[in-house]
C-alpha cells in the first residue's frame, strides 16, 4: 500500500502485477531473491525490494507534495521512527496480527498488542504536536506508517477504537475515507506471464 501511495504521489506510471505468493510466477522469482512483495523492476533491469526504498525511489524523482521535507528538516527524528516502525512496531503487529501463524497464545498475543501501542501512543502525541506526522502537511512519515497503523486497528477494531488516542483515530479516519485511499485499494487478478506487462497504474 505504501508504495503505491507514493508511486501514485509522484506521478510516475508503473505497471502493476498482482502477485499470488502461494503460486509466484517463474518471472517474478527470477527478479527477486526474496520473492515477496513489493519489487519494482526498473526499465535498465535495476530490482528494488524494499518498500521504504521504493517510495523513496518514486519520490526522488518527483515529489510535487514535498513528502521527503520531512526527512531533510528532522533527519534524526525521521530514521528513528522508520527504524522502530519496520522494526519493533512491525515485529509486535505480525504477532498480534497473525498470532497463528507464529503459534502464539492468546496471551502472548497480547503482549504484542501492548508492545505495539506504545508506539501508537507516541504517534498520537505527535498528532497532538503536529498536523501530521511529518509536519503541517502529510508526508513520507505518515504514508510509510498509515498502512500499518490500519492493519492493527483490523486485527480488533472495537478495542482499537477504545483506546485513547484520540489524534491518531482522526488522522487514521481521514485517511481511510480519502480519495488517495480508494485510488490504491483497486483489486486486481492474480498476473501470469501470458497477460503482458501489467495493470497501467
Amino acid at each position: 500500500m505504501r508504495t503505491r501511495l507514493a508511486i501514485k504521489a509522484s506521478g510516475i506510471k508503473v505497471y502493476l502485477r498482482e502477485i499470488q505468493l502461494r503460486s509466484k510466477p517463474d518471472a517474478f522469482v527470477q527478479d527477486s531473491e526474496k520473492a515477496t512483495v513489493p519489487v519494482l523492476k526498473l526499465p535498465d533491469g535495476k530490482v528494488i525490494e524494499e518498500s521504504l526504498e521504493i517510495m523513496s525511489w518514486a519520490l526522488s524523482e518527483n515529489d510535487p507534495g514535498k513528502w521527503q521535507d520531512i526527512m531533510i528538516n528532522e533527519p534524526d527524528y525521521s530514521s528513528n521512527f522508520l527504524h522502530e516502525l519496520d522494526g519493533d512496531f512491525k515485529q509486535a503487529l505480525d504477532r498480534y496480527k497473525y498470532a497463528n501463524r507464529y503459534h502464539l497464545d492468546k496471551k502472548s498475543a497480547l503482549d504484542f498488542r501492548g508492545l505495539g501501542s506504545i508506539f501508537l501512543a507516541k504517534i498520537n502525541k505527535r498528532l497532538m504536536e503536529n498536523a501530521h506526522l511529518s509536519g503541517p502537511h502529510q508526508g513520507f512519515l505518515d504514508v510509510s506508517s498509515l498502512p500499518f497503523v490500519r492493519q492493527f486497528r483490523i486485527a480488533d477494531p472495537k478495542w482499537f477504537d477504545a483506546q485513547d488516542w484520540p489524534k491518531l483515530h482522526i488522522w487514521l479516519q481521514d485517511f481511510l475515507a480519502s480519495n488517495q485511499f480508494d485510488q490504491i485499494m483497486e483489486k486486481l487478478s492474480p498476473w501470469s506471464a501470458n497477460q503482458g506487462d501489467g495493470v497501467l497504474f
